[in-house]
Formats: structure tokens, sequence, C-alpha cells
């Protein structure tokens, strides 16, 4: 469906991420997983991008997007952006998506390709889903985790849910696990990695990554979903 709508709520998650939010027509329904089309104006004209939703369907009053900003000019007009400023939506598209169809499943993230992974764990742990996931979520540095908060939070009351945090350059204090997705690292942190489906979701270069990682733990090509992220 395609609709007129107005930011509503402007959440900044890292120093260069930010989540905007719409509020949610009681007639949109979608999929945890799933992305929009959102349309912005800038000078006169409009410009328009594809994002996953970071929010849940069992979110009722609101939809978000998250962005990482850039220099490009959808990312400029975004950091622009005020509570009230007016948006079009066309939503919802993609196949990228999990509703508790696999009993195992283990999702690789990296960097802002965190987002559907968000609509898709807070939407397991609203359900109280059976499925049992691994989260393994890659960053540069601690400060560049988003929703840090949210996933402790849905670890908390999801014991279906396995939270693994890596960064490439931690600090003297960090406690989680240290430098990228790798072999070495799925199989200590999911040993039972065979009986998992795998969610990847990132620019070219992470999902060429993430498909060669799976041919080395000896997986065929279709035990790993992926989307490919271009939100710049």
């Amino acid at each position: 469906m395609k609709f007129e709508t107005q930011f509503k709520e402007i959440i900044q998650r890292t120093p260069d991420v930010t989540s905007f939010r719409f509020p949610r027509p009681s007639e949109l329904n979608y999929k945890p997983g799933q992305f929009f089309m959102i349309t912005l104006k800038k000078d006169g004209r409009e410009l328009t991008k594809h994002f996953s939703f970071s929010s849940s369907p069992t979110e009722k009053y609101h939809i978000e997007f998250t962005k990482k900003f850039t220099d490009h000019e959808f990312s400029m007009a975004l950091r622009n952006a005020k509570v009230g400023d007016w948006a079009r939506i066309d939503a919802p598209y993609g196949q990228f998506t999990f509703e508790g169809e696999f009993p195992k499943i283990g999702m690789l993230a990296g960097g802002i390709g965190i987002t559907p992974f968000i609509s898709m764990c807070k939407n397991a742990t609203d359900k109280g889903l059976d499925s049992k996931i691994t989260l393994l979520y890659g960053c540069r540095t601690e400060k560049d985790i988003a929703f840090r908060e949210e996933l402790e939070k849905m670890r908390q009351h999801n014991k279906k849910l396995k939270l693994v945090l890596s960064v490439n350059e931690p600090t003297n204090d960090w406690k989680g696990s240290v430098g990228v997705i790798n072999e070495e690292m799925i199989k200590k942190e999911l040993p039972d990695y065979k009986d998992n489906v795998f969610y990847t979701c990132g620019p070219p270069g992470m999902l060429k990554a993430m498909e060669a990682l799976i041919e080395k733990l000896g997986l065929p090509r279709t035990q790993l979903k992926t989307e490919l992220f271009t939100g710049y």
C-alpha cells in the first residue's frame, strides 16, 4: 500500500546511525525482515530509497527504518528531517523473512545490516516463537553497536535467543567477542551449526564473505538466505 505520512520520532542509535519512525496505518501488514520504499522531498524534488523495517509487526503504532549517515544525497536529506516533515511510504516488499519456519537459525549481521534482524528478533520475542535463534553481530567498535540495549532486553526475555556481539577494535573493558564473523566463531558459539538455516544481510562484499564461510563449514548454499543491503 502507498500512503502519505509524517515523521513521528527520530532516535539516535549510535553517533552515525539513526532510526526514523512513522505512524503505522491500521491496514498495513508486513512480515519481519521485509522492506519498504520511502520518498522525501529535497529542494522541490522527490528522492526515493528502500529500507528494511527495523520495527516489528508486533508494534502496532509505528513503523521504523534505521539509517547510517553517509554523504549521499538521500542521507543528507535525512540529516535535515524533522518530526512532522512529509514522507510517502510504499510497503511492504521482500522475501527475506522469518516467522518461525525453521527450528534453528543463525543470523550473521554486520554494521547497519542488523536492521531486518532486529525486526525478526523482536517479533520472535514478542510472539514467544519456539525457534532457537543465534545472532552474531559484528561491528568496528563498541560504539558502533546499534540497538545494543534493545538486544540485551530481548535476550533477557527470550531464552531461545543467543546474542553474540563482536568488535574489531576492542577497548580494554570489552568483554565480548573480537574479530570478524568466521568459521572458528561459528563453531564456538553455534556447535550445532549444521542443523541451522543461516540468514545474512549486508553489502555485496559481506554477502560474498558469508557465502564463502558457509562453504568452508561444509554446508550447502541452500542453507544460507541472503538480502543485499544498499541503504546508502
